[in-house]
Protein backbone atom coordinates (compact mmCIF):
# COMPACT_ATOMS: atom_id res chain seq x y z
CA UNK A 1 0.00 0.00 0.00
CA UNK A 2 0.94 3.55 -1.06
CA UNK A 3 -0.13 5.87 1.41
CA UNK A 4 0.14 9.72 -0.96
CA UNK A 5 0.15 13.20 0.90
CA UNK A 6 -1.81 16.27 -0.96
CA UNK A 7 -1.49 19.67 -0.72
CA UNK A 8 -4.96 20.68 1.26
CA UNK A 9 -6.28 24.57 2.07
CA UNK A 10 -5.89 25.25 5.76
CA UNK A 11 -6.74 28.74 7.91
CA UNK A 12 -4.70 27.86 10.93
CA UNK A 13 -1.75 30.59 9.76
CA UNK A 14 -1.33 31.28 13.45
CA UNK A 15 -0.50 27.47 13.92
CA UNK A 16 1.46 26.54 11.11
CA UNK A 17 5.06 25.41 10.54
CA UNK A 18 7.94 26.21 8.87
CA UNK A 19 6.20 24.75 5.59
CA UNK A 20 2.66 26.48 5.86
CA UNK A 21 1.31 22.54 6.73
CA UNK A 22 -0.55 21.80 10.32
CA UNK A 23 1.50 18.32 10.30
CA UNK A 24 2.86 19.05 13.61
CA UNK A 25 -0.49 19.81 15.86
CA UNK A 26 -0.52 17.26 18.31
CA UNK A 27 -3.40 15.11 18.93
CA UNK A 28 -2.78 12.75 22.44
CA UNK A 29 0.60 14.20 22.14
CA UNK A 30 1.00 12.55 18.66
CA UNK A 31 1.70 15.44 15.65
CA UNK A 32 -1.27 15.05 13.33
CA UNK A 33 0.58 13.66 9.90
CA UNK A 34 2.22 10.56 12.05
CA UNK A 35 -1.38 9.64 13.72
CA UNK A 36 -2.72 9.73 10.00
CA UNK A 37 0.15 7.27 8.88
CA UNK A 38 -0.83 4.76 11.91
CA UNK A 39 -4.56 4.52 11.11
CA UNK A 40 -3.85 2.55 7.62
CA UNK A 41 -0.82 0.66 9.28
CA UNK A 42 -3.77 -0.76 10.87
CA UNK A 43 -4.85 -2.68 8.31
CA UNK A 44 -2.58 -2.49 5.59
CA UNK A 45 1.15 -3.29 4.96
CA UNK A 46 2.62 0.27 3.60
CA UNK A 47 5.29 0.00 1.58
CA UNK A 48 5.78 3.97 0.57
CA UNK A 49 4.84 7.46 1.69
CA UNK A 50 4.62 10.14 -0.48
CA UNK A 51 5.10 13.92 0.50
CA UNK A 52 4.89 16.99 -1.95
CA UNK A 53 8.25 18.31 -2.14
CA UNK A 54 6.81 21.91 -0.84
CA UNK A 55 6.72 20.04 2.98
CA UNK A 56 9.81 19.72 4.20
CA UNK A 57 8.89 19.55 7.84
CA UNK A 58 6.57 17.20 7.24
CA UNK A 59 8.45 15.17 5.15
CA UNK A 60 11.24 15.12 8.41
CA UNK A 61 8.99 14.18 11.08
CA UNK A 62 7.65 11.17 8.87
CA UNK A 63 11.50 10.21 8.08
CA UNK A 64 12.14 10.50 11.42
CA UNK A 65 9.20 8.43 12.62
CA UNK A 66 9.08 5.62 9.95
CA UNK A 67 12.83 4.55 8.92
CA UNK A 68 12.07 1.62 7.64
CA UNK A 69 9.78 3.10 4.70
CA UNK A 70 10.43 4.44 1.66
CA UNK A 71 9.31 8.17 1.90
CA UNK A 72 9.96 10.25 -1.37
CA UNK A 73 8.83 13.81 -2.36
CA UNK A 74 7.01 14.47 -5.06
CA UNK A 75 5.22 17.70 -7.24
CA UNK A 76 2.04 18.35 -6.68
CA UNK A 77 0.50 20.57 -8.63
CA UNK A 78 -3.00 20.29 -8.07
CA UNK A 79 -4.27 21.19 -4.23
CA UNK A 80 -7.56 19.54 -2.81
CA UNK A 81 -10.44 21.40 -2.86
CA UNK A 82 -11.06 23.31 0.32
CA UNK A 83 -13.66 21.27 2.29
CA UNK A 84 -14.76 20.70 6.00
CA UNK A 85 -16.82 17.33 4.89
CA UNK A 86 -15.99 14.50 6.57
CA UNK A 87 -15.12 11.73 3.97
CA UNK A 88 -15.51 8.06 4.61
CA UNK A 89 -13.88 5.30 2.45
CA UNK A 90 -14.57 1.64 2.83
CA UNK A 91 -11.46 -0.51 3.57
CA UNK A 92 -11.95 -3.14 0.53
CA UNK A 93 -11.92 0.15 -2.10
CA UNK A 94 -8.76 1.37 -0.33
CA UNK A 95 -7.47 -2.21 -0.91
CA UNK A 96 -8.48 -2.48 -4.44
CA UNK A 97 -6.48 0.90 -5.90
CA UNK A 98 -3.48 -0.26 -3.92
CA UNK A 99 -3.04 3.84 -3.39
CA UNK A 100 -4.75 5.70 -0.35
CA UNK A 101 -4.84 9.74 -0.82
CA UNK A 102 -4.64 11.76 1.85
CA UNK A 103 -4.78 15.69 2.47
CA UNK A 104 -2.11 16.78 4.16
CA UNK A 105 -3.85 18.84 6.35
CA UNK A 106 -6.36 15.94 7.77
CA UNK A 107 -6.99 13.26 10.17
CA UNK A 108 -7.14 9.63 9.40
CA UNK A 109 -9.32 7.30 12.00
CA UNK A 110 -9.71 3.69 11.52
CA UNK A 111 -12.73 2.18 12.58
CA UNK A 112 -12.04 -1.52 12.79
CA UNK A 113 -16.24 -2.25 14.02
CA UNK A 114 -17.35 -0.40 10.94
CA UNK A 115 -14.01 -1.38 8.58
CA UNK A 116 -13.14 1.97 7.07
CA UNK A 117 -11.60 5.04 7.63
CA UNK A 118 -12.74 8.64 8.03
CA UNK A 119 -10.61 11.56 6.97
CA UNK A 120 -11.46 14.57 8.30
CA UNK A 121 -10.18 17.50 6.63
CA UNK A 122 -8.75 20.48 8.89
CA UNK A 123 -9.94 23.63 6.64
CA UNK A 124 -11.14 25.97 9.42
CA UNK A 125 -10.32 26.55 12.76
CA UNK A 126 -13.83 24.98 14.24
CA UNK A 127 -12.92 22.33 12.12
CA UNK A 128 -10.13 21.35 14.58
CA UNK A 129 -12.32 21.80 17.58
CA UNK A 130 -15.08 19.87 16.00
CA UNK A 131 -12.26 16.70 15.57
CA UNK A 132 -10.99 17.23 18.80
CA UNK A 133 -14.58 16.69 20.41
CA UNK A 134 -14.85 13.83 18.02
CA UNK A 135 -11.46 11.93 19.25
CA UNK A 136 -11.84 12.82 23.17
CA UNK A 137 -15.85 11.04 22.55
CA UNK A 138 -14.17 7.96 20.77
CA UNK A 139 -11.11 7.40 22.22
CA UNK A 140 -11.15 8.98 25.82
CA UNK A 141 -13.78 6.32 27.22
CA UNK A 142 -12.39 5.39 30.26
CA UNK A 143 -9.69 7.30 32.78
CA UNK A 144 -5.79 6.17 32.05
CA UNK A 145 -3.96 8.16 35.17
CA UNK A 146 -0.22 7.47 34.84
CA UNK A 147 1.26 5.84 38.04
CA UNK A 148 3.79 8.89 37.75
CA UNK A 149 1.27 11.41 37.84
CA UNK A 150 0.26 13.26 40.81
CA UNK A 151 -3.47 13.62 41.29
CA UNK A 152 -4.32 15.73 44.81
CA UNK A 153 -6.87 14.64 47.10
CA UNK A 154 -8.88 16.83 47.29
CA UNK A 155 -9.33 17.23 43.43
CA UNK A 156 -12.16 15.39 41.73
CA UNK A 157 -11.67 13.59 38.61
CA UNK A 158 -15.51 13.13 37.03
CA UNK A 159 -15.61 11.43 33.79
CA UNK A 160 -12.99 9.50 31.48
CA UNK A 161 -9.55 11.34 31.08
CA UNK A 162 -5.96 10.34 30.40
CA UNK A 163 -3.75 11.96 32.33
CA UNK A 164 0.38 10.96 31.28
CA UNK A 165 3.50 10.59 32.65
CA UNK A 166 4.43 13.28 35.42
CA UNK A 167 1.13 15.34 35.26
CA UNK A 168 0.11 17.13 38.61
CA UNK A 169 -3.05 18.31 39.27
CA UNK A 170 -2.86 20.49 42.05
CA UNK A 171 -5.50 20.63 45.55
CA UNK A 172 -9.23 21.28 44.98
CA UNK A 173 -9.17 20.88 40.94
CA UNK A 174 -12.22 19.10 39.03
CA UNK A 175 -11.24 17.61 35.63
CA UNK A 176 -14.28 16.98 33.73
CA UNK A 177 -14.15 14.39 31.17
CA UNK A 178 -13.47 13.42 28.33
CA UNK A 179 -9.97 15.42 28.70
CA UNK A 180 -6.26 14.57 28.01
CA UNK A 181 -3.56 16.07 29.58
CA UNK A 182 -0.09 15.73 28.55
CA UNK A 183 3.15 14.37 30.31
CA UNK A 184 4.74 16.86 32.56
CA UNK A 185 1.64 19.32 32.83
CA UNK A 186 0.67 21.39 35.78
CA UNK A 187 -3.24 21.95 36.37
CA UNK A 188 -2.85 24.67 39.47
CA UNK A 189 -5.11 24.88 42.61
CA UNK A 190 -9.28 25.24 42.20
CA UNK A 191 -9.09 25.26 38.26
CA UNK A 192 -11.46 24.23 36.26
CA UNK A 193 -10.76 22.17 33.10
CA UNK A 194 -13.62 19.97 30.84
CA UNK A 195 -13.58 18.59 27.49
CA UNK A 196 -10.47 19.69 26.73
CA UNK A 197 -7.05 18.61 25.02
CA UNK A 198 -3.77 19.83 26.44
CA UNK A 199 -0.39 18.55 25.27
CA UNK A 200 2.91 18.13 26.88
CA UNK A 201 4.70 20.38 28.89
CA UNK A 202 1.86 23.39 29.81
CA UNK A 203 0.90 24.71 32.97
CA UNK A 204 -2.18 26.33 33.77
CA UNK A 205 -2.63 28.34 36.81
CA UNK A 206 -4.71 28.66 39.88
CA UNK A 207 -8.14 29.35 39.63
CA UNK A 208 -8.69 29.21 35.97
CA UNK A 209 -11.04 27.78 33.92
CA UNK A 210 -10.41 25.65 30.50
CA UNK A 211 -13.18 24.35 28.71
CA UNK A 212 -13.57 22.94 24.69
CA UNK A 213 -10.38 23.99 24.27
CA UNK A 214 -7.14 23.02 22.76
CA UNK A 215 -3.52 23.80 23.51
CA UNK A 216 -0.61 22.66 21.48
CA UNK A 217 2.04 22.09 24.38
CA UNK A 218 4.55 24.28 26.40
CA UNK A 219 2.02 26.99 27.48
CA UNK A 220 2.04 28.98 30.67
CA UNK A 221 -1.02 29.96 31.56
CA UNK A 222 -1.14 32.15 34.83
CA UNK A 223 -3.58 32.95 37.38
CA UNK A 224 -7.27 33.58 37.11
CA UNK A 225 -7.82 32.89 32.98
CA UNK A 226 -11.17 31.69 31.65
CA UNK A 227 -10.16 30.40 28.38
CA UNK A 228 -13.29 29.19 26.31
CA UNK A 229 -13.95 27.22 22.95
CA UNK A 230 -10.75 28.24 21.73
CA UNK A 231 -7.39 26.85 20.21
CA UNK A 232 -4.06 28.12 22.07
CA UNK A 233 -0.83 27.28 19.68
CA UNK A 234 2.80 26.12 20.99
CA UNK A 235 4.86 27.93 23.67
CA UNK A 236 1.69 30.47 24.11
CA UNK A 237 2.19 32.88 27.94
CA UNK A 238 -1.02 34.29 29.44
CA UNK A 239 -0.47 36.74 32.28
CA UNK A 240 -3.10 36.83 35.21
CA UNK A 241 -7.22 37.57 34.53
CA UNK A 242 -6.77 37.15 30.69
CA UNK A 243 -10.27 36.20 29.19
CA UNK A 244 -11.50 34.48 25.69
CA UNK A 245 -14.84 35.76 25.17
CA UNK A 246 -16.80 33.10 23.18
CA UNK A 247 -20.43 34.15 23.17
CA UNK A 248 -21.23 37.56 21.56
CA UNK A 249 -24.40 39.90 22.89
CA UNK A 250 -26.48 39.41 20.33
CA UNK A 251 -26.23 35.41 20.08
CA UNK A 252 -25.87 35.33 16.73
CA UNK A 253 -23.44 33.03 14.54
CA UNK A 254 -19.44 34.34 15.51
CA UNK A 255 -17.87 35.51 12.42
CA UNK A 256 -13.50 34.78 12.15
CA UNK A 257 -11.07 37.13 10.34
CA UNK A 258 -10.13 35.53 7.28
CA UNK A 259 -8.14 37.10 4.59
CA UNK A 260 -9.80 40.90 5.74
CA UNK A 261 -13.28 39.15 5.33
CA UNK A 262 -15.55 37.74 7.96
CA UNK A 263 -16.70 34.25 7.57
CA UNK A 264 -19.32 32.63 9.75
CA UNK A 265 -18.16 29.94 11.93
CA UNK A 266 -21.79 28.63 11.63
CA UNK A 267 -21.62 28.63 16.00
CA UNK A 268 -22.73 30.84 18.51
CA UNK A 269 -19.58 29.47 20.58
CA UNK A 270 -16.64 30.33 19.47
CA UNK A 271 -13.30 31.91 21.03
CA UNK A 272 -10.01 32.66 19.79
CA UNK A 273 -6.89 31.27 17.79
CA UNK A 274 -3.99 32.00 19.74
CA UNK A 275 -0.98 31.14 17.68
CA UNK A 276 2.76 29.77 18.12
CA UNK A 277 4.79 31.75 20.15
CA UNK A 278 2.49 34.64 21.37
CA UNK A 279 2.53 36.81 24.59
CA UNK A 280 -0.56 38.08 26.14
CA UNK A 281 -0.18 40.37 28.86
CA UNK A 282 -2.50 40.36 32.37
CA UNK A 283 -5.99 41.76 32.24
CA UNK A 284 -6.24 41.01 28.33
CA UNK A 285 -9.77 40.24 26.90
CA UNK A 286 -9.54 38.52 23.52
CA UNK A 287 -13.78 39.03 21.40
CA UNK A 288 -15.26 36.21 20.23
CA UNK A 289 -14.08 34.86 16.39
CA UNK A 290 -10.29 36.90 16.97
CA UNK A 291 -6.99 35.37 15.39
CA UNK A 292 -3.96 36.64 17.40
CA UNK A 293 -0.66 35.79 14.52
CA UNK A 294 2.37 34.12 15.53
CA UNK A 295 4.52 35.77 17.70
CA UNK A 296 2.34 38.42 18.57
CA UNK A 297 2.70 40.49 22.03
CA UNK A 298 -0.50 41.97 23.55
CA UNK A 299 -0.23 44.56 25.82
CA UNK A 300 -2.08 44.25 29.37
CA UNK A 301 -5.31 45.85 29.30
CA UNK A 302 -6.41 45.59 26.17
CA UNK A 303 -9.11 44.43 24.40
CA UNK A 304 -8.02 42.43 21.11
CA UNK A 305 -10.40 42.81 18.30
CA UNK A 306 -12.38 45.69 19.78
CA UNK A 307 -11.75 47.95 16.52
CA UNK A 308 -13.35 44.83 14.25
Amino acid sequence: MKLVFHKSVHHLQPLADNDSTISSLKIFGQPLILRSIDAPTKAFKISKIMIPNDFRDSLALVQDKFPSINVEEFCDDESYRQTSTLAKTELGEIGKNDIFDIPINALVSFSKKEDSFSIDPICYPWDLLNILKKVLHDEVTRSQISQTATIAKSSIIDGPCIIEDDVTVDDFCKITGPVYIGRNSFIGMGSLVRNSMINNETKIGFNCEIAKTYFGGDDQIAHHNVILDSIIGKNVWFGGYVGTANVLLTKKNVKYMINDDFVDTGINHFGAVVGNNCAVGASVIILPGRQVPANTKIQAGTIFGKKN
